[in-house]
């Protein structure tokens, strides 16, 4: 009775105010429209294998691109500030720059889902609570909608081009694109991966059915922990790890 499921959600939900906390973590298994406009609904959904398509051969590509470049032998760190004590990059280093990029990923994708998705907006801010529900609260309320379990092209490229950005004023440019590209793919494994964890059906005692239980715990049990969805591993130092439950077994 709070909102009006015949009209658009998003205009909506800033009004419950101090009930909108609450009300976002009641998970409904029915579809939501966010926009008036068809053309921005659409924008916010889309289809599992459309991430990779996009995104899949982005990483193919730049990944050839960053081999290559490394590969000529001009890329050095540190020589901006100094050129006696600049450090090489080889070609060799590549798939290390790679897997480094992965791991920031995952530590990027911890820290989004906990300090960004998982913010508690003001009661008293209609915007803040909007953007919210944008952002994740529309997932926590029907985490069971197909069509937004992964980042739509549109606004994911808005936000991988900002990444994009700073690792390039941060690091020389060959070595940017190498960490870059690394942290590309460790998002496509992040989109694909969750999306599994709603929908697939992984065999028990595998590494995947522990995520996906994991996964459907914070869903619908502890929505303030466990905040790694690719990986356990950073709610480990952050402490925000689900505990795990013991059962005694029946006689």
């Amino acid at each position: 009775d709070l909102v009006d499921w015949q009209k658009p959600l998003l205009w909506q939900v800033g009004y419950l105010g101090e009930k909108y906390d609450e009300w976002v973590h009641q998970p409904v298994d029915r579809p939501i429209r966010l926009f008036h406009s068809d053309f921005l609904e659409s924008l916010s959904k889309t289809a599992w294998y459309v991430v990779f398509m996009v995104w899949a051969p982005v990483v193919l590509y730049l990944s050839w691109v960053s081999y290559t470049s490394l590969a000529q032998g001009n890329t050095r760190l540190f020589s901006s500030f100094t050129t006696e004590y600049s450090i090489p990059v080889h070609k060799y280093y590549f798939p290390f720059i790679f897997l480094l990029g992965m791991f920031l990923w995952s530590l990027l994708e911890y820290l989004i889902h906990r300090f960004v998705f998982h913010m508690k907006p003001p009661a008293s801010n209609y915007y803040l609570i909007t953007l919210h529900f944008l952002l994740h609260g529309q997932h926590h309320k029907s985490p069971f909608d197909s069509s937004r379990l992964v980042f739509p092209p549109v606004p994911a490229s808005l936000v991988i081009g900002f990444f994009y950005g700073v690792l390039q004023l941060l690091l020389p440019e060959v070595l940017g694109l190498s960490v870059f590209v690394g942290g590309l793919c460790g998002y496509v494994i992040y989109d694909m991966m969750h999306y599994y964890l709603h929908y697939g059906s992984p065999k028990k005692g595998t590494y995947l059915y522990g995520l996906k239980a994991y996964h459907v715990k914070h869903h619908f049990e502890h929505q303030k922990s466990g905040f790694g969805i690719s990986t356990r591993f950073w709610d480990y130092p952050f402490r925000t790890l689900i505990p795990e439950e013991t059962f005694e077994k029946e006689d």
